[in-house]
């Protein structure tokens, strides 16, 4: 079965299920499985016990009609999701066959979570107040059609700016945010996955979506895949840890076979940009 289809992808959701894998959304987690300090007294055996879960998480930072698609899926296997879009002012709608209320409205109609996919540090030139100021505009805009309780940053490889830093200074938490997935998951009980560079092992050639301070011990333990297949494989042969997220982005998922090749040639592309600009940053660089 060919990689980064829609057929694929409903292959790799029905094989988590199969094992006893809830697919839930990222508030879900926030909510049930978050551990808090009471839950801290719990011996290692206890949660090792709890049931199986895949926290879906989508980064939608274009074609919003892929989106829909993931979530039909979703939605026909019982799966609840999370899926965190752009602003419209990022241009990444356009020529899109949806608008950004309609696939907001569209994919929450199916039962899944939205959330806001920020990058208001990248877009207001670093500038702390001014960030803090978009960020609520937008979270607003969010809320005309949806609930937000979650939020999740948006990479922008070639910013030179993270946007997490802006909760250096704020707190996202005072607007009723329950959780951001880089600052709120308790990453030494889930494991992390992303089909960054169109594949599940891009860490390497990823400028920020990646776990610091875990990626090394994971790939230690042999939790390295590189296809879908492979991911699926191992699915089967009960070699996932109980607890994941697994984070894609809907426009690489496609059976339509003009896309799927526009996207395969421009995802090697960004992935030897990726590249340079990890070489640049490395502290060897002229040593």
């Amino acid at each position: 079965m060919k990689d980064f289809t829609l057929d694929i992808y409903r292959a790799m959701l029905e094989g988590l299920q199969k094992q006893g894998y809830e697919l839930i959304c990222y508030a879900d987690y926030c909510r049930n499985y978050v551990i808090t300090e009471s839950r801290n007294n719990e011996s290692s055996e206890s949660r090792n016990n709890e049931k199986r879960f895949v926290i879906l998480r989508h980064d939608v930072d274009a074609k919003p009609e892929n989106s829909l698609k993931t979530a039909q899926i979703e939605h026909s296997l019982g799966a609840k999701a999370s899926y965190y879009f752009r602003t419209g002012e990022s241009g990444c709608y356009k020529g899109s066959a949806m608008s950004l209320p309609e696939s907001v409205r569209a994919i929450a109609k199916l039962g899944h979570e939205i959330g806001y996919h920020y990058e208001d540090m990248s877009l207001c030139g670093g500038e702390f107040d001014k960030a803090w100021s978009h960020f609520q505009t937008w979270l607003a805009y969010f809320r005309q059609y949806y609930a937000v309780e979650t939020i999740c940053m948006h990479g922008a490889p070639t910013s030179k700016y993270d946007s997490k830093d802006v909760w250096q200074k704020y707190d996202y938490k005072t607007l009723g945010i329950i959780g951001e997935p880089y600052m709120d998951t308790d990453f030494s009980d889930v494991f992390y996955l992303t089909d960054t560079g169109r594949c599940w092992d891009g860490y390497k050639v990823s400028v920020r979506d990646k776990i610091e301070g875990y990626q090394d011990e994971w790939s230690a333990r042999g939790l390295v895949w590189h296809t879908t297949q492979d991911l699926i494989n191992a699915v089967e042969q009960g070699k996932l840890p109980s607890h994941v997220m697994i984070t894609t982005h809907p426009q690489r998922w496609t059976n339509n076979k003009a896309a799927w090749w526009k996207e395969l040639v421009m995802q090697n592309a960004k992935n030897i940009i990726k590249r340079i600009i990890l070489w640049t940053k490395s502290p060897n660089i002229g040593r």
